[in-house]
């Protein structure tokens, strides 16, 4: 009877030995990599065009010709409006009999004056008719070119500003167009990252587009050199490189990514990742093979740096450590731990 509860005894302690053995925890781990040397950022932007111009005439009258049609492709030198031509032609006409029949009195009063009937001074006077009537001949031409207006350059008609049939004076703006030779984005850029940047030409910009099977380049153009008195952000210029592309007209709202150069060295960790002491000393639990064994944490002391509040820049770390992402404060020096792989369903 002693032997059995001996015997009873001995298994019962083994049984509580068993269950009384700690769980090996599951941590994730993220490898340790150097931080960037180039540091992306995104802002918002709008496509415009290269320039946007009103088109009026120089002349008034009754306009008889407007043939745009807004959201219509131009190419230079086509016609895109007109007013009715027969006041001016008849300017002209008049303009050069006034020329004939000055020229006619310069020729007489030229030979009179040869023959001493008359001044040298009449001669002359009739000379200075003759050069004004030519000048108003040349007005009278003129405006009857101004009496019609073409696409200066290849062009978006964007907006009609006068209704068709309609008397309108000189310099009164008829049509909006917008000069796509060149697709522009701009942007606003806040003061700090210009400082920070120095130079916009040396970073690299590039956005993307629903027509579009990657990045799309973008050059730097210029800023503009006053902030505004709000965000104090400057605008930035920026455009495309020959790109075709239905989507680019002017008011589109477009996502821009900056890539601009950084110095910043070390590990770039996750805050959770960083494990503060009872002394605000830090510290990363970093996880080491066993051999044959379970993996076992680490606690590695560093030092913590952070530019931007949100990403925590690590010295003293090798590249390559793997490191416990998260709950790194709830493990202990040289406890074991095995790796969590992410959750994984066996169909039978």
């Amino acid at each position: 009877m002693v032997v059995l509860i001996a015997t009873a005894v001995a298994v019962a302690a083994q049984d509580t030995g068993q269950s009384m053995q700690e769980p090996i925890p599951a941590v994730r781990v993220l490898t340790a990599e150097p931080a960037p040397t180039v540091q992306a950022r995104r802002f918002f932007g709008r496509v415009r065009a290269r320039e946007t111009v009103d088109l009026s005439f120089e002349v008034g009258g009754y306009m008889q010709v407007l043939d745009a049609i807004e959201g219509q492709r131009v190419a230079g030198g086509s016609l895109l409006a007109a007013l009715d031509a027969a006041p001016f032609e008849r300017a002209v006409e008049r303009a050069q009999l006034a020329l004939l029949q000055a020229e006619r009195e310069f020729e007489r009063a030229r030979v009179l004056a040869a023959r001493d009937a008359v001044s040298q001074v009449r001669a002359e006077d009739a000379g200075t008719d003759r050069d004004l009537a030519a000048v108003a001949l040349r007005e009278a031409q003129d405006d009857l070119a101004d009496a019609s207006v073409t696409a200066p350059f290849d062009g978006l008609v964007a907006t009609r500003l006068t209704a068709n049939f309609t008397n309108v004076s000189p310099g009164q703006p008829i049509l909006r167009l917008h000069d796509m030779s060149e697709v522009r984005v701009e942007f606003d850029l806040p003061e700090r990252l210009l400082s920070q940047v120095g130079d916009p030409a040396s970073v690299a910009f590039f956005t993307e587009l629903p027509d579009s099977d990657g990045p799309v380049p973008l050059t730097f153009v210029e800023f503009h050199a006053e902030t505004d008195r709000i965000g104090q952000s400057y605008t930035v210029t920026l455009a495309f490189s020959e790109i075709d592309s239905a989507f680019l007209v002017p008011g589109a709202s477009v996502m821009i990514t900056a890539e601009v150069p950084t110095d910043v060295r070390g590990i770039v960790l996750p805050a959770s990742a960083i494990v503060i002491g009872a002394d605000r000393s830090a510290a990363v639990m970093v996880v080491e093979d066993g051999g044959d064994g379970p993996a076992t944490v680490r606690r590695h002391p560093v030092s913590v740096r952070s530019e931007t509040g949100t990403g925590f820049r690590i010295e003293g770390l090798p590249a390559g450590a793997e490191v416990v992402a998260i709950g790194g404060h709830r493990l202990r020096e040289g406890q074991a731990v095995r790796r969590y792989g992410g959750l994984t369903v066996e169909e039978p």
